[in-house]
């Protein structure tokens, strides 16, 4: 891992230009993004929530740099439809240096939060807590492999969750992949 502090491409879009207000989960498709960083910040797993079902998914990142991040969000992101992968908050990290190559690739604007702002990020940082029993701060986060990363998402994506009705993330997503209209359920 290089110490040296990536340049964030330009222009960069702030979440403070993004078309709706952060209390509005009327449409899906927006996720929220960040890392959980590991022991000595030589680790880390890229969280992403998915802002209307509350869904996570985990990104393995066997380095921490833009272009793995890149790739883990293009294989994470890219087999859903566009309706589903609208747009991406993230912080201001180097890790999302590649900010406009990813709009690219997926189609969906990174919107980055200011410095110091994880409330911009509130329902992922949220899930990050959750995440914690499972990831435990330092400690090394390379041991879990891509299949543990997925055993945790589905254990978390079937719990009920009371914003949802008491539906799972994976059932409230899961509808809305089948649905015609991919932008909302009602709840």
């Amino acid at each position: 891992m290089s110490h040296e502090r990536a340049r964030a491409e330009q222009p960069m879009l702030s979440v403070h230009q993004r078309p709706f207000p952060p209390e509005d989960r009327a449409e899906a498709g927006h996720w929220e993004g960040d890392l959980i960083i590991g022991k000595e910040q030589r680790s880390a797993i890229g969280t992403l929530l998915e802002r209307q079902t509350c869904l996570v998914r985990l990104l393995h990142l066997p380095q921490r740099d833009g272009s793995t991040l890149h790739n883990a969000l293009r294989a994470r992101l890219g087999d859903l439809p566009p309706a589903l992968r609208r747009s991406i908050a993230w912080d201001q990290g180097t890790e999302m240096a590649r900010h406009l190559t990813v709009t690219e690739t997926l189609g969906a604007p990174v919107y980055l939060c200011d410095s110091r702002s994880p409330w911009q990020r509130g329902s992922n940082e949220t899930a990050n807590g959750l995440l914690r029993d499972f990831f435990p701060k330092r400690t090394d986060l390379r041991v879990h492999p891509v299949e543990h990363l997925i055993a945790v998402e589905n254990e978390l994506n079937g719990r009920p969750c009371r914003i949802l009705g008491d539906r799972s993330p994976a059932a409230h997503f899961d509808a809305l992949l089948r649905s015609r209209d991919q932008s909302t359920l009602r709840r």
